[in-house]
């Protein structure tokens, strides 16, 4: 007998059913091996909370991908209480420079034993902000935003510019 050549069909005679057949595993296989790869990744960079967890034993995809959702949302709570402690710390550090700076300026502007009108207007004008301090609040989100609290009636704001 005569060796038989398994007769390969071109791809351009393929319909393009056939094309899918043929290519669906493929595909499926590529997709199986990122999900692993990036289970594994996981694995990798959590390896000493699941050492924590569940010392000496082997992990089902499962598992990773369940305590990796916790460990997430630990992170995310601990995330949060930090950053409301920063939000008081960052609103206290903006009150007392904003207090210190007013100090400085103010020794600085009365060390003069001549008075101009605009020196006497800003002396006047960090007198009140002295007296309202206590309301002002600092926004972090907007850096450059000052609220400040300020009665009905009290006449506009003196800027030097």
């Amino acid at each position: 007998m005569a060796p038989s050549a398994v007769f390969m069909e071109p791809d351009n005679l393929l319909t393009p059913k056939e094309k899918n057949k043929l290519r669906k595993p493929v595909v499926e296989k590529m997709r199986r091996d990122r999900i692993n790869s990036s289970i594994e990744q996981l694995k990798l960079l959590l390896e000493k909370e699941f050492q924590r967890h569940q010392p000496n034993s082997k992990l089902e995809k499962a598992d990773i991908l369940e305590m990796t959702v916790s460990y997430l949302k630990q992170q995310s709570q601990l995330q949060m209480k930090t950053s409301g402690s920063f939000h008081k710390s960052s609103q206290f550090d903006f009150r007392e420079g904003y207090s210190r700076c007013l100090q400085e300026a103010f020794h600085f502007l009365s060390l003069h034993k001549v008075r101009t009108e605009t020196q006497t207007k800003l002396l006047s004008h960090f007198q009140k902000s002295q007296s309202t301090a206590p309301e002002l609040s600092f926004c972090p989100s907007k850096p450059s935003t000052l609220k400040q609290a300020s009665p009905k009636g009290t006449g506009t704001l003196w800027r030097p510019w």
